[in-house]
């Protein structure tokens, strides 16, 4: 009982509610952007400035991004293409796109396209279907992630995790009661996700598909599925994570590594040595940017899945520090803007998107310093990809424009 009122604080805490005249048999009608637009006419709820520290504090994470992704490609960017500064070029072009799409959708009202999401969804999963194809879908380092012409891409993996939140909660906003019931309200989402979880697991990309599968979970139990439902699916979901990895020669010695790194110092358990090598090396104050000693060959993929260990080189303690606090930041002010949002709908998207960008942190620095298993999953607004930081941006754009009505 007392979980259920914890819970549903939260959920009144978002104003994650509907009038009792918008209800039939039992289940929640959300009137989504007709609701907000009548309570705008009547001056209940008012649009009002975003939220400046969470606008600030992705802009400081994107900034940041661009000065270490400089950095750390530097050694990458002349030895493949005599150019220092490709990489650079290329994340600020990225940088600049996904900031123009933010601005965008930090001022358009995300109920306006809420009856485009189940096509945006299906397109995702047709991407999801198309990076598959032999010729079509792009191999790089083993995995066939990449859509594109030439060496300009995106992953569509990145894109299913954006509407993959915004279909849950407009689904889970019109469904409200029926989630509450294993097969009728839980069973369509499960298949739903495990289509989608499928398709990218194939890629293979078992890190996304694991980030992605933590963030669902958050959005349905908050939506109000059962505790144990959810947590039978989580133990009964750990035998197939342990088929996966052990399937898979470089997964299982990626998982070996972790657990003992210098058994293989030359090999599987490199990476994470040179990763802690680097984050040692910077101290208290750092070496310096541009200074780092590692991102010459020694550690693989300083710019993507190990830049908060260049970070930790270049810039040292303090700078990991800041880093540590500005997602820490994002996290608290994302959840601020769901709990006070003006409906159930963008409670959850508020809630989903805050999740997944602050879970995808997690798991980047968790690898970083050893802690856990390499997933190859990039750290968000600050790691090199074009893919992931446009999707970011968009997800912060989402959540900035919900904060224009919290609290209103």
């Amino acid at each position: 009982m007392e979980r259920k009122e914890n819970r549903a604080s939260f959920l009144v805490g978002c104003a994650g509610r509907c009038h009792l005249g918008n209800s039939r048999n039992g289940i929640c009608i959300d009137q989504g952007w007709f609701l907000v637009r009548r309570r705008r006419a009547q001056g209940i709820v008012r649009r009002g400035e975003p939220d400046y520290i969470l606008f600030f504090t992705v802009l400081t994470l994107v900034a940041l991004g661009i000065i270490m992704v400089f950095s750390a490609s530097m050694v990458k960017s002349l030895r493949f293409y005599g150019n220092p500064y490709h990489y650079l070029i290329r994340q600020s072009m990225w940088a600049a796109l996904g900031l123009s799409g933010m601005f965008f959708l930090m001022n358009y009202d995300c109920w306006r396209y809420r009856n485009l999401i189940p096509y945006v969804y299906a397109l995702s999963l047709v991407l999801l279907v198309l990076v598959l194809i032999p010729g079509v879908g792009q191999m790089r380092d083993g995995a066939r992630r990449w859509l594109g012409i030439g060496s300009l891409g995106f992953q569509p993996a990145e894109v299913a995790k954006f509407t993959t939140i915004l279909f849950l909660a407009d689904m889970l906003a019109r469904t409200k009661d029926k989630i509450r019931h294993f097969f009728k309200g839980l069973g369509p989402y499960l298949l739903a996700l495990g289509i989608t979880f499928g398709l990218i697991l194939k890629e293979p990309d078992l890190g996304t598909a694991v980030t992605l599968a933590g963030a669902a979970v958050v959005v349905l139990y908050i939506s109000g599925a059962n505790f144990f439902h959810l947590a039978f699916l989580g133990l009964a979901s750990l035998p197939v994570l342990y088929h996966v990895i052990i399937s898979e020669d470089y997964r299982r010695k990626r998982f070996l590594a972790f657990l003992d790194p210098w058994k293989d110092p030359t090999g599987s358990g490199w990476q994470i040595i040179q990763a802690l090598y680097a984050l040692g090396t910077g101290g208290l104050f750092g070496t310096g940017v541009g200074y780092s000693r590692q991102k010459w060959s020694y550690l693989p993929q300083p710019d993507t899945d190990f830049i908060f260990a260049v970070i930790g080189e270049e810039l040292g303690f303090f700078g990991t520090a800041l880093v540590l606090l500005l997602f820490f930041t994002f996290a608290w002010r994302g959840y601020r803007t769901a709990m006070a949002a003006p409906d159930r709908y963008s409670c959850l998207l508020a809630a989903g998107f805050t999740t997944i960008i602050s879970l995808q942190a997690v798991v980047n620095i968790g690898v970083a310093t050893g802690s856990l298993p390499i997933t190859g999953i990039t750290l968000p607004f600050v790691s090199y990809g074009g893919s992931s930081l446009l999707m970011s941006l968009l997800s912060a754009g989402v959540l900035l424009n919900i904060s224009r009505y919290a609290n209103r």
